[in-house]
């Protein structure tokens, strides 16, 4: 038996024998056999974003061209920054750009309100039968088209028998039916009233389903030391939903200039068109109505470049001052 020696007895931590290096297996493509399958589901939703997203990008040629829809790419005679010249030379732009961005604010700031506190009330309901039954009604309103709404609002604000000329009739606030429709004044808040009514409880859901996520304890240890409900809502639920509310914020910012233009081609008419019309109906009008496609198409490029700068502006404000950011 061969006697051990200081030389052959192994130390405390030392190994006898290195166990020979792995050699780390990746890359790109191993990671995408690995991951194959979660790869493929998402497959179909990048091409309908690539088809209906980015290639139509592809339009925006039309912008530096004299468009003519008989020619070939080939055949249409460049203009460079023609129509983008008349753009911001044309008084109409700078009415409409008025327009747009005084409904884009007052909708940003009641439609994005509203549906918060409407969230936060709606969770302090403790009889679950209620809540339920307020929640689904006041999101219903969502899934009716614009055209109904429309029509409900014009027929609730006529001076032919209007529920709401009725009751300021009745409560002696007027001597006579007021044209609220026709009056250029009352438009941008028509809009943005119709609009509140119509998405606040859908908004309403994004929000509380952030408040789930709230540890109860919190509001249990709150309660021991004898906050109120007031005082629960704003130093336990606001805060525990900052990061919904400024994601959410970020994104409102970043469609503040493109609104759409169904609530306002529907709700207008002729004697409030310097009030309703905004830049999708300007472009509608001067653009596919007009044959002018190059002009509309510099319209619509104005109007994306516009919401990605103030996307981006936003989402740097909030990356430094509350620390919230969707990039």
């Amino acid at each position: 038996m061969e006697a051990l020696t200081p030389n052959t007895i192994p130390r405390s931590g030392q190994d006898t024998a290195k166990a020979p290096k792995r050699k780390r297996k990746g890359g790109f493509w191993s990671t995408v056999l690995q991951q194959k399958y979660l790869y493929l589901m998402s497959l179909p939703f990048v091409i309908w974003v690539f088809v209906f997203s980015y290639l139509p990008l592809w339009g925006w040629t039309m912008a530096f061209q004299n468009y003519k829809p008989a020619r070939s790419f080939s055949e249409q005679k460049w203009v460079g920054f023609k129509y983008f010249q008349e753009l911001f030379q044309d008084d109409r732009f700078y009415l409409v750009l008025r327009n747009t961005l005084a409904m884009s604010f007052m909708g940003l700031i009641l439609g994005f309100v509203v549906p918060i506190f409407f969230a936060i009330l709606l969770n302090e309901l403790r009889g679950m039968f209620f809540k339920r039954f307020v929640q689904t009604v006041s999101y219903l309103p969502h899934f009716v088209s614009w055209v109904v709404v429309a029509g409900i609002i014009t027929k609730m604000l006529s001076i032919d028998g209007g529920a709401v000329n009725q009751i300021l009739m009745a409560l002696h606030l007027t001597d006579e039916p007021i044209q609220f429709m026709a009056k250029g004044n009352w438009f941008w808040y028509i809009v943005t009233g119709s609009d509140v009514w119509k998405e606040t409880g859908w908004n309403t859901i994004i929000y509380l389903a952030a408040i789930t996520g709230i540890d109860p304890e919190l509001y249990e240890a709150s309660r021991v030391d004898g906050a109120s409900r007031w005082r629960q809502m704003w130093h336990i639920t606001l805060p525990g939903i900052r990061s919904t509310i400024s994601v959410l914020l970020i994104m409102s910012i970043g469609h503040l200039i493109s609104i759409g233009f169904e609530k306002q081609f529907l709700l207008g008419n002729n004697l409030v068109t310097d009030y309703s019309e905004v830049l999708d109906l300007y472009a509608l009008n001067y653009g596919l109505n007009m044959g002018r496609f190059s002009y509309g198409t510099a319209i619509g490029i104005f109007n994306s470049v516009v919401s990605i700068i103030l996307l981006f502006t936003a989402n740097g404000i909030f990356k430094k001052v509350p620390k919230e950011s969707i990039m």
